[in-house]
């Protein structure tokens, strides 16, 4: 399977939008914990503003960021949402409202607890009417994302965007499942040899092989990195974002489903 991608971000640890995490991707660089937390996210009304949780607005900074790159209109774009574990935050907020007596749950903590809300509150701020998917298949989800975005590109010869996020579980959720420092990266994917939107200033060749049979993962190059993608699930896009940052060809691969995603890189010459 072959697409393009036209556009990358991501927000982490010390990675706040692509343009100032390129230059650290390429050195490997990346801070060993804590990050910065995206704005409110301008797009939104502001009641909606107001009311997205941490993971929407992770979600909502990479995604705008890698439409505006692309030079394609966000109403335009398709997505792919995907989250290993969903706002666990938010959840956390209701069990402990459920667990008082009488407690009453708030409408608008339920609606944001949803796995398909950052998909929501974009189809808001964006006017987008495009189709739109939500996902999670725990900590293979980014490499479940980016075969679902990959697939759609090919299925209906159109781009689509690609979006991954992450966030620590409060306690004690985090007893059962720990995520590490909150990450989120978007691609926009596009038909493999179509022209180049105008705001893309490069194409490079993606191509996925799903190859059956359990196999180790590869890391970034970087320990810095790989210690980040070890900790929480979205991050497992870094090395392909460390290898986008560098215009570095590159194949790795991401465990998926009792097999294993190959992923191929191709820079343009």
């Amino acid at each position: 399977m072959k697409a393009a991608i036209l556009s990358a971000s991501v927000w982490g640890p010390g990675l706040c939008g692509w343009a100032a995490a390129a230059p650290l991707l390429r050195a490997g660089v990346v801070a060993a914990e804590g990050g910065t937390v995206p704005p409110p996210p301008a797009l939104l009304p502001a009641n909606e503003r107001r009311r997205a949780g941490l993971l929407t607005r992770l979600a909502l900074a990479v995604a705008v960021e890698a439409a505006a790159d692309a030079g394609i209109a966000p109403a335009a774009l398709p997505a792919v949402f995907a989250s290993a574990s969903g706002d666990g935050a938010v959840v956390h907020d209701l069990l402990v409202t459920l667990a008082v007596p009488e407690g009453e749950v708030s409408p608008t903590r339920f609606h944001n607890s949803v796995h398909n809300a950052p998909a929501g509150y974009w189809s808001i701020g964006a006017g987008a009417q495009a189709e739109t998917a939500s996902l999670g298949a725990h900590d293979e989800t980014a490499a479940a994302a980016l075969l679902a975005a990959a697939t759609a590109v090919c299925a209906e010869d159109e781009a689509w965007l690609m979006v991954v996020a992450d966030a620590p579980m409060p306690a004690p959720l985090a007893i059962a499942r720990p995520i590490g420092p909150a990450f989120a990266a978007a691609l926009v994917l596009a038909p493999e040899g179509g022209t180049a939107t105008p705001g893309a200033a490069r194409r490079v060749a993606l191509a996925l092989d799903f190859i059956p049979g359990a196999a180790a993962w590869d890391l970034p190059r970087s320990p810095g990195l790989a210690a980040l993608a070890a900790a929480t699930p979205a991050a497992r896009l870094l090395r392909l974002l460390e290898s986008l940052a560098a215009g570095r060809a590159d194949r790795f691969s991401l465990p998926l489903a009792g097999g294993r995603l190959a992923v191929t890189l191709a820079p343009p010459p």
